[in-house]
């Protein structure tokens, strides 16, 4: 079996479901060691300080944040304490149409954490099912914020990370060969030649 790679309470109104995140998808991508040249000898990464040289053990490493002409220093314990809780709360509710195919990232399945759980869970699965709608919302994991859709799909509730309105390219700006709209003439001209009937 499977171990969640996030633990938490999904919670909406007055209910509270705990819930485990399981990743949904595997990656068949082929991945390369390296290797030193004539040998199977592994090579590995090392944490090192750039000015110095010297390897830095992961217990003397801290986050920091550039402003551009100084750091911001954050430690570990920090982050834990100004990260959001481990809820995942539904914000509101849409119509699964109205979320273009851009903003979906990555899926993950949602399961109750406990058989004591099942009814509720069931009950939320069936009504998004039955509306049509997900449910949006926002949690955090491995110290990153996501905004997430929560769906109905076949008997079970699927999370899927989205993209925030800012991480999406305009695709004019992207592509500048683009050749804007085409009209078409009253003998059928471009569409007649590239959609013949």
């Amino acid at each position: 079996m499977a171990r969640p790679v996030w633990a938490g309470n999904l919670s909406f109104g007055l209910v509270s479901l705990p819930v485990g995140l399981y990743t949904a998808t595997d990656s068949h991508t082929i991945h390369f060691h390296q290797l030193q040249r004539g040998t199977s000898d592994r090579i590995r990464n090392r944490r090192v300080n750039e000015r110095t040289g010297d390897e830095v053990q992961l217990t003397d490493i801290v986050k920091g944040y550039y402003t551009g002409g100084e750091y911001v220093l954050v430690e570990p314990k920090e982050l834990d304490e100004i990260a959001p809780s481990r809820s995942l709360e539904i914000a509101g509710f849409v119509d699964l149409d109205e979320v273009d195919p851009i903003f979906f990232d990555k899926t993950y399945y949602l399961g109750p954490r406990g058989a004591e759980y099942g009814r509720v869970y069931s009950l939320l699965e069936q009504a998004l099912e039955k509306a049509g709608k997900a449910g949006i919302a926002t949690f955090v994991m491995r110290q990153h914020e996501y905004l997430v859709a929560l769906k109905a799909e076949n008997g079970l509730l699927t999370l899927h990370t989205l993209h925030w309105a800012d991480e999406i390219r305009d695709p004019a700006k992207e592509i500048d060969s683009l050749p804007g709209k085409a009209k078409a003439s009253d003998q059928g001209g471009v569409v007649s030649r590239i959609c013949p009937v």
